[in-house]
């Protein structure tokens, strides 16, 4: 699986899990329409041309075919703060691929943007998704109460975080003093 930048002709595979509504189950957007996964994906892509960039968002594809997309937007660059998102087509669910983006993204959090601290939320319900988290060595902190309002009502939101001396742990990066 490779990151790369998503570009506007993504938009179509992008389309084929955003339009279904077990992906969007624990979301407030979508199932979405065609021309929102294209407003999506057009954003997407002029995102990489603001300076200071804040949103980096990038095609999940594995043998040549986006099975997913994953950002990972800078909430502070004074406090060193990033959030992660990620979705994948649900024909690859539990597959390791939304692991693989999210390992990506802190990668690049870390190490590219220097970052300090970067986390991620997820529906308490949303059971693979906090797996996903834990297997990047990410720490469950709390709950936020009613975050989004979905189809349902309310949301509630798990925060789960990961700091970059952590990571390094984690990834075997610690340098012996």
């Amino acid at each position: 699986m490779t990151l790369s930048r998503i570009e506007l002709a993504d938009w179509r595979a992008v389309h084929s899990w955003a339009s279904l509504a077990q992906v969007c189950r624990f979301q407030a957007w979508g199932p979405n329409t065609e021309e929102q996964t294209r407003a999506f994906v057009a954003t997407a892509v002029h995102a990489w041309a603001h300076s200071p960039q804040q949103r980096f968002v990038y095609a999940a594809r594995v043998e040549g075919d986006v099975l997913g997309v994953g950002e990972l937007h800078v909430r502070s660059r004074g406090q060193r703060q990033g959030e992660i998102t990620y979705a994948v087509h649900p024909r690859v669910w539990g597959r390791g691929v939304g692991t693989a983006i999210g390992r990506q993204l802190l990668e690049r959090g870390f190490m590219n943007l220097g970052l300090h601290r970067v986390y991620a939320t997820c529906d308490p319900r949303n059971l693979g998704s906090a797996q996903v988290l834990r297997k990047l060595g990410m720490t469950r902190e709390g709950r936020h109460r009613h975050t989004a309002l979905i189809r349902e009502g309310w949301r509630d939101s798990d925060l789960f975080s990961i700091l970059e001396d952590e990571w390094r742990e984690k990834d075997g990066l610690v340098v012996d003093e």
